[in-house]
């Protein structure tokens, strides 16, 4: 027992702070499960980020209500997904499980599974990192299972993330009666403001297998900080009551990745405007401009090549414009970089499989801390 003692001891480890040293949530405001296994507690009530509003027509929208006044059909319609959003909070429970209720039926699309489309992933402070420890596997409409067991023992931070492409209804995380329950602990203050990032299908995290793994939640592990991701599949097209929206958001940066739902035409009609709007409404907050990713049949095919370069050429020419009118604060990110040049990062030559959203996140990761304070 000494040296499994010793061991232990000489191992990295995150602190583990005692139950006495967190505000706990008050066990009686959790629901008793009829086994006497498992206390739940409502997931509105832990540290919820990934939320640039709060007055959404359901918790777990992404846009507030009155945006439905405003916004395309689609872009409203697909603002109910819950993509991006997670929840954070403390406890030293051995053992950890979730009770959530998705708004869609379909669980699960042909090329992206149910764990990205309507599952949840469990992360766990290590130190300076997030680790992935669990998740959550939908079976039905509202599913229950267990996200984790064996957990060493003290106090942990743990981070949950939502279902990508469809809505979350409810979400309740329970742990054993006896284990104790606080809030997320406060982000510091340099890393308050969140990444916000506004784009397509890619960006809205298909077709990644579970929702840790879209490129805007990696980089959130990765830099630590609060992340919104407002990627509309099919839907982000860089409208002006898109760009009003992002400006009501006090963000630390504003990454621009619309490219694939844009033809070149587009490009060079919306860019400016929209950037030059964003820009009068947040003078000092960096803005990043992401060309289009490389089509991976387009190392062969001509079509899907002459495709993204006509965009990306467009983007190119409308940044040049943009820094010569004096618009400063802009940051640009080539799309060759975003996917590698193999051919082996997505599931249909558009949408990146997990190896691809880590290799966009690979290429955007020291663009955003070369911008970040």
């Amino acid at each position: 027992m000494f040296l499994a003692a010793l061991v232990c001891a000489l191992l990295p480890q995150a602190p583990a702070a005692a139950a006495s040293e967190i505000e706990q949530l008050d066990p009686n405001f959790a629901a008793k499960d009829a086994t006497g296994e498992w206390l739940w507690y409502d997931a509105r009530g832990l540290t919820v980020e990934g939320k640039g509003w709060q007055d959404t027509a359901r918790f777990y929208d992404r846009l507030p209500a009155r945006a439905e006044e405003n916004v395309p059909k689609s872009v409203w319609s697909l603002s109910r997904h819950s993509a991006g959003l997670c929840v954070r909070f403390t406890t030293d429970a051995p053992k950890i499980s979730a009770r959530w209720t998705v708004l869609n039926p379909e669980l699960a699309m042909p090329h992206m599974p149910a764990t990205g489309v309507s599952g949840l992933d469990l992360y766990v402070r290590d130190g300076a990192v997030w680790r992935w420890i669990g998740n959550g596997r939908p079976k039905e409409q509202t599913t229950e299972g267990l996200l984790a067991d064996g957990i060493p023992e003290g106090l942990h931070e743990f981070m949950v993330c939502l279902p990508l492409y469809n809505g979350t209804e409810s979400l309740e995380i329970g742990v054993p009666p006896a284990a104790a329950m606080a809030k997320g602990p406060a982000r510091p203050a340099d890393r308050e403001k969140p990444v916000l990032v506004y784009g397509t299908s890619i960006t809205h995290g298909g077709c990644a297998s579970r929702p840790g793994m879209a490129y805007p939640s990696i980089l959130g592990r990765r830099l630590d900080r609060p992340v919104i991701n407002l990627g509309f599949s099919g839907s982000g097209r860089m409208e002006p009551a898109l760009g009003e929206l992002l400006a009501e958001v006090d963000a630390a940066v504003y990454v621009l990745d619309c490219l694939p739902n844009l033809t070149p035409q587009e490009v060079t009609e919306r860019v400016e405007p929209f950037v030059k709007a964003l820009r009068a409404a947040r003078p000092d907050t960096p803005i990043v401009l992401v060309e289009n990713i490389s089509y991976q049949a387009g190392a062969f095919l001509p079509g899907p090549r002459e495709s993204y370069t006509a965009k990306n050429d467009a983007l190119r020419a409308a940044h040049e414009r943009l820094t010569a009118a004096g618009v400063t604060g802009l940051h640009y990110v080539p799309g060759a970089a975003l996917l590698g040049d193999d051919g082996e990062a997505t599931v249909d030559g558009t949408h990146p499989t997990d190896l691809g959203f880590q290799r966009m996140a690979d290429a955007l990761e020291p663009v955003l801390r070369g911008v970040l304070p």
